[in-house]
């Protein structure tokens, strides 16, 4: 565990990425999904212009800082929303999905252990998927009830690292703050020098084998580094050590 150069302001919130963060990184062969979803529609050639729209979609988040949406994809591919295989085609997705969604074990005890300390849990992810997706996925693993406020980018203009993206996730969780908030993932570009423009700590957990075309070369250095996310209590308690105390 490496704590670079940790503000000494209160802390109040910790904000975390989902994919490869709050869920352990999966090597994913991504065109495969699309099969799944295709082979209901009898279309040859409907998986390669999906995968082609999602590229293009994820390009434009990188390049500027936009968010997608899987129905928006869909329709840029010629997905027709009243096809007889849509509801199989989505349901193939998840299943496809689903072994690569399950919350990493030190999740519970550190949600449980920010709340003992009074800090407020909140969620902001880079995703396609619905609200209710990724909902369904943490009540699933009994989590949904420990987090304050959550927001995903298909439900907001923009995506990480724009700083509004962070303005949407601190507001969830009643924080107005950006220096009483920390925000936890495992993307140099889009969570350490995303959340630090922002005026927000950053913890990165560097585990996650991100594709090429999906890096962004930058120069930053996160405030912490964990190497499991249970850790993240020692550095909340570091931190807020180090807080100078008032008259008494």
């Amino acid at each position: 565990m490496a704590d670079a150069h940790a503000s000494s302001g209160a802390l109040r919130a910790v904000i975390f990425d989902w994919g490869g963060t709050l869920t352990p990184w999966h090597t994913v062969d991504i065109a495969s999904q699309w099969r799944s979803f295709a082979e209901h529609f009898g279309d040859d050639g409907l998986a390669d212009r999906i995968l082609a729209a999602e590229k293009r979609a994820w390009l434009r988040q990188r390049d500027e800082g936009g968010s997608a949406r899987m129905a928006e994809i869909l329709a840029e591919a010629g997905v027709r929303s009243d096809h007889p295989g849509h509801s199989a085609a989505h349901t193939a997705y998840e299943e496809f999905w689903e072994p690569h969604t399950f919350t990493d074990p030190d999740v519970p005890p550190l949600f449980h252990g920010l709340k003992e300390r009074g800090i407020k849990v909140g969620v902001l992810s880079n995703t396609i998927w619905t609200r209710e997706y990724h909902d369904g996925v943490f009540a699933r693993d009994g989590v949904l009830d420990l987090i304050d406020g959550s927001v995903y980018s298909s439900e907001i203009e923009h995506a990480k690292p724009h700083r509004e993206a962070f303005a949407a996730a601190m507001a969830a969780v009643g924080e107005s703050d950006p220096g009483a908030c920390v925000y936890v993932g495992d993307r140099p570009y889009e969570d350490v020098h995303g959340a630090q423009r922002a005026g927000l700590r950053a913890i990165l957990v560097p585990h996650s084998d991100i594709p090429a075309d999906q890096q962004v070369p930058v120069d930053v250095e996160p405030d912490a580094v964990v190497q499991r996310l249970v850790e993240i209590l020692d550095v909340v308690d570091g931190w807020v050590a180090r807080v100078p105390q008032g008259p008494r």
